[in-house]
């Protein structure tokens, strides 16, 4: 299900811990195998458990926990849009107005042609920059309707 140089790549992971602690890089494994497949399917938790020797329903817990697992299919860009408080009074409710226009999807959606998913997030750490936007693994702050619309002009 994954590929060697992902098996690799969790044994080192793995490694890291003492032996018995396998469930320690789980984290780490979820993300290694969300970068290869793109999203972290209940097969592929089953997978993972397999690998670390935990329980399917463990790693279950720890990737519906964090938003930063992708459980279904997801758009070539991923947009998290922070509405925490700090964003929230800096105007995120317009990027999301505007985000939500452009794109003809809400939170939670992907357009049509799979390129863009849009997800709110509670909180990116940029509360200096706010309001901020994570696209794939970039951020982006201070952000506006015609900064959002530069940025997306910017992705292939």
């Amino acid at each position: 299900m994954l590929s060697q140089e992902a098996l690799v790549e969790i044994d080192s992971e793995v490694a890291k811990y003492p032996e018995g602690q396998e469930r320690a890089a789980l984290l780490a494994a979820l993300r290694i195998a969300q970068d290869e497949c793109g999203w972290i399917s209940v097969d592929l938790m089953t997978y993972i458990a397999g690998i670390l020797s935990v329980e399917p329903a463990k790693v279950a817990e720890v990737a519906t926990f964090y938003t930063m697992y992708d459980l279904k299919p997801i758009g070539r860009y991923k947009i998290s849009l922070c509405t925490n408080i700090s964003c929230a009074l800096r105007g995120s409710a317009t990027i999301t107005s505007h985000l939500q226009k452009r794109l003809g999807i809400g939170f939670g959606e992907t357009t049509e042609d799979g390129r863009f998913t849009l997800m709110e997030v509670e909180c990116l750490a940029a509360c200096g920059g706010a309001p901020a936007a994570l696209i794939g693994t970039n951020y982006y702050e201070n952000l506006t309707p015609r900064r959002i619309d530069e940025i997306l002009e910017t992705l292939d």
